[in-house]
């Protein structure tokens, strides 16, 4: 499965309004729910699940980029998110830089191993600098999901 499949169009956020890393959570979440992807009869349990992840250590992994992450007994598939932020959030990453791209996902909690080839995969797509920076330069939603769709990064069923 390529990250493109678990993150169409309809789930890019081009120009995230948050502050803060709770808030862009929760803005990714709502953003989600409102693609109709997500129901938001779920968004509590989800959001709580959140909230604790990152209260225990950042996701904010380094080189601008976070991936907060949650599991839901209610799913069957992994689900994704993307938000882009110019002016960046202080997610209080690893190198202490602000987070410009944030992926959010939800997972099962059964299979774990499609959690951890989600976080691998993801992870994977933001390694160069050359990819950030394309990222940074989209202008829209759709040159956005382009590089998301020519980026080689495969999840492993």
């Amino acid at each position: 499965m390529k990250l493109s499949e678990i993150l169409p169009q309809e789930h890019i956020l081009l120009d995230l309004q948050a502050s803060d890393r709770w808030h862009a959570m929760e803005e990714l979440l709502d953003h989600l729910i409102a693609a109709g992807d997500f129901p938001a009869e779920w968004r509590e349990e989800v959001a709580h699940s959140l909230h604790q992840r990152e209260s225990l250590v950042s996701t904010g992994v380094g080189g601008g980029v976070a991936i907060p992450h949650a599991f839901s007994e209610s799913l069957q598939d992994v689900v994704a998110v993307f938000g882009r932020s110019i002016p960046g959030i202080d997610f209080e990453a690893q190198d202490q830089e602000l987070v410009h791209f944030v992926v959010l996902f939800i997972s099962p909690r059964n299979p774990y191993q499609k959690h951890l080839h989600a976080l691998a995969a993801i992870a994977r797509m933001f390694t160069k600098p050359e990819t950030r920076d394309a990222m940074m330069r989209a202008c829209d939603v759709e040159d956005l999901y382009a590089l998301f769709c020519n980026k080689v990064v495969v999840l492993k069923d």
